[in-house]
């Protein structure tokens, strides 16, 4: 028989994934963040369990998937470091807060500084190691920040400094 047709997986009966990288260092969150990282666990080991409950369990890839994602999410907890932003006065920007900034033409916009796990542009939430969050961490409402772009860099006025909203 030719080579071509061995399947020299055959003896396996779990595939092999590559594990998800995990930052190194604290993974920091907001009380928001965390009960979120707890709600994908959750989920998680609900479609573990759904998969292994199927009737046919001949493609074991997802399961696979699920095992890798939740041991991902469990190193994501076990570095959590929880900060909560209600501590923080509004004099400066910091880790969970607001900030307004406008740009030359007046134009204002709202982020807020989560962690990893939390940021979304879609909703202004940035990650404070982005070049964004690093360029307004420690700002006071009156300074002007630089953001250092692929396209070019943009100076930045801080106009507001709040608490996130839930």
């Amino acid at each position: 028989m030719s080579r071509a047709f061995v399947n020299e997986d055959a003896g396996s009966d779990r595939p092999d994934l590559p594990e998800l990288p995990v930052s190194p260092g604290p993974n920091i969150l907001t009380p928001r963040g965390l009960v979120a990282l707890q709600a994908r666990i959750f989920q998680r080991q609900a479609d573990l369990a759904a998969l292994k409950a199927r009737p046919d369990r001949l493609d074991k890839l997802p399961e696979a998937a699920a095992e890798r994602d939740l041991r991902w999410l469990d190193a994501r907890l076990k570095a959590a470091v929880v900060i909560d932003p209600a501590q923080h006065d509004l004099t400066e920007v910091a880790f969970g807060l607001c900030v307004t900034v406008a740009d030359d033409d007046g134009r204002t916009t709202t982020y807020e500084i989560v962690g990893e796990d939390e940021a979304d542009a879609a909703r202004n939430r940035i990650a404070p190691n982005s070049p964004l969050a690093r360029a307004l961490l420690g700002a006071q409402v009156g300074d002007m920040v630089t953001w250092t772009r692929p396209s070019g860099n943009l100076d930045l006025e801080v106009v507001g400094i709040a608490h996130a909203h839930p």
